[in-house]
């Protein structure tokens, strides 16, 4: 009787120990797999000014070395001198681009622009002896005296507007002769174009919904128009009058 006893509690330490085996193996089991890291959000990057106030360090004629005479600097800004003309451009002008080219950033500058004028911000810019022009690979902001250049009767040709495509939302350039504030946002896949605080223009600049926008435009013959989604930037010499000040750029942080 008493071997039967002791044979039973035997087997009811060996159960236990079997039970608390199992159980520290399930606990060390999930102890070693560790929580999910949380998502990490990449931050925006520190502000870079492209244009130093003084000089055009930085910026080259499209196409060419060097800036012609017509760009100069005056005050902290940078100003075309169309005093002489070469065909629709000033003599010593030319469109002006970044020496970098540029990718998932932010943009902010100050133009104004003179009486009746015409200029404009280009962006992604593919700079090849292919392309004699920046706007034959970017997309471009208008700069326009809306009052009285000839463009303003055309409805995607006023100032803000994504040239040819999209219309402001709601029209609050300043008069030509004032400061006007440009916020610039592309990314790989959409472009935001803000005028004086307000988000004016917002597009996607890839995919069949971009091509399709293109194909309806006047850049439908230019096979490499509006396809790149990152690239240099320029300011246009459209014969005419034309200020920019505090110009800087920032990359852009990404989840």
């Amino acid at each position: 009787m008493q071997i039967k006893q002791l044979g039973l509690a035997a087997a009811l330490l060996l159960l236990a120990a079997c039970g608390d085996s199992s159980t520290a193996t399930t606990d060390s089991s999930a102890a070693a797999i560790p929580p999910p890291p949380p998502p990490v959000i990449a931050e925006d990057g520190e502000w870079t000014p492209l244009f130093n106030g003084n000089d055009l360090t930085g910026w080259h004629t499209y196409g060419k070395e060097g800036v012609g005479a017509a760009w100069k600097v005056k005050h902290g800004e940078i100003y075309l001198d169309v005093a002489n003309k070469d065909g629709w451009q000033a003599e010593g002008g030319g469109d002006i681009v970044t020496d970098e080219a540029y990718g998932n950033y932010e943009l902010e500058l100050e133009w104004k622009i003179g009486e009746c004028g015409n200029s404009g911000i280009i962006y992604n810019i593919v700079e090849k002896a292919d392309y004699p022009y920046p706007w034959l690979t970017g997309p471009e902001m208008q700069v326009l005296d809306n009052t009285c250049h000839p463009d303003a009767k055309i409805v995607t040709h006023r100032a803000g507007d994504l040239y040819d495509f999209i219309s402001v939302k709601e029209e609050n350039v300043r008069p030509a002769g004032e400061w006007n504030q440009v916020r610039l946002v592309v990314t790989d896949g959409r472009v935001e174009h803000w005028l004086n605080g307000q988000k004016q223009v917002e597009y996607v600049n890839k995919g069949p919904e971009w091509e399709a926008m293109i194909d309806d435009s006047k850049f439908k013959d230019y096979d490499s128009f509006g396809m790149s989604t990152s690239g240099k930037i320029s300011l246009q010499d459209h014969g005419d009058a034309v200020w920019f000040r505090n110009i800087r750029i920032r990359e852009l942080g990404a989840e």
